[in-house]
């Protein structure tokens, strides 16, 4: 399975938060295969002084989305020394590395653990950007649009 991720962060060392981040997922997760530019954005959903560096990977890997995102959420722990990127009323916060998973392959999944594609591609510049690199042929199984079509739509709505 193709998995795309996408890597943040906004604090300390950005960039080599997101390369930390890339290392331990070939390492534990499966080979990388692709990896887009690294775009800077704002916090989506709360405020901060600290803008996001961000990055999109694909990566072929043998686990199933469950065991991934158990993996990822492992990564997420011990590279954010411990830290939640939520605080304790459930809003986001800063962080050093927050993983995505934006996609896999052409699944749909709703579970109340991992929707994929992610709820929120279709509305962040920053998952769409990096997934137009990575995969441009890729196409939303269910709004049937690539995400060059979607960033396009999210540009005209701003």
């Amino acid at each position: 399975m193709t998995y795309y991720l996408n890597i943040g962060s906004n604090l300390e060392n950005r960039e080599g938060n997101l390369w930390a981040a890339d290392l331990r997922l070939s390492l534990d997760l499966g080979l990388v295969t692709a990896r887009s530019s690294i775009v800077e954005s704002e916090p989506w959903g709360f405020e901060s002084d600290n803008g996001f560096l961000n990055m999109g990977i694909a990566v072929e890997s043998k686990f199933s989305p469950i065991e991934a995102l158990n993996i990822i959420h492992d990564i997420e722990h011990e590279l954010n020394q411990g830290h939640s990127h939520r605080d304790a009323d459930g809003n986001y916060v800063d962080r050093l590395v927050d993983i995505d998973i934006m996609a896999i392959d052409d699944l749909v999944i709703d579970l109340p653990s991992l929707q994929v594609p992610h709820r929120h591609m279709p509305r962040r510049d920053f998952f769409l950007q990096p997934m137009a690199e990575l995969a441009p042929e890729w196409v939303h199984p269910t709004l049937h649009l690539t995400a060059q079509q979607m960033l396009e739509q999210l540009k005209e709505t701003e």
